[in-house]
């Protein structure tokens, strides 16, 4: 998938989080701007921060049997609000939100996936 088109589908699912689950919202007047540099800084800490973070949660993680990811992915979520237009309502609303997040972007995915937006490589 080409690199703007899966910047707008994060996008795309950063927007619905926010109109599915009352947890995380972004501020008060943010346009589409806010919510496509939202997106942005989101795949950035997916790529640089959230590695670091599950190696060095790596025992914890064993132990839970890959259940502390989903604590892992609310702190990146929590990151991205710190430094973004979003807002997350606490700690618990980050991980919940992170899951509804995972769910949106997997469906948005199978979708550009099925209509054959996607490029062939």
């Amino acid at each position: 998938m080409g690199f703007v088109l899966r910047l707008l589908v994060s996008a795309l699912a950063l927007y619905l989080l926010t109109r599915v689950y009352g947890g995380v919202s972004f501020a008060p007047g943010a346009d589409v701007l806010s919510v496509v540099i939202a997106a942005l800084v989101m795949g950035i800490v997916n790529a640089l921060v959230r590695p670091v973070l599950l190696l060095l949660s790596l025992p914890v993680n064993i132990l839970t049997l890959g259940l502390f990811t989903l604590v892992v992915n609310g702190v990146v979520l929590w990151l991205v609000a710190a430094a973004t237009a979003l807002n997350v309502n606490g700690f618990g609303a980050a991980i919940v939100g992170a899951v509804v997040l995972a769910v949106i972007s997997w469906v948005l995915d199978a979708l550009v996936s099925a209509l054959g937006l996607e490029r062939r490589q």
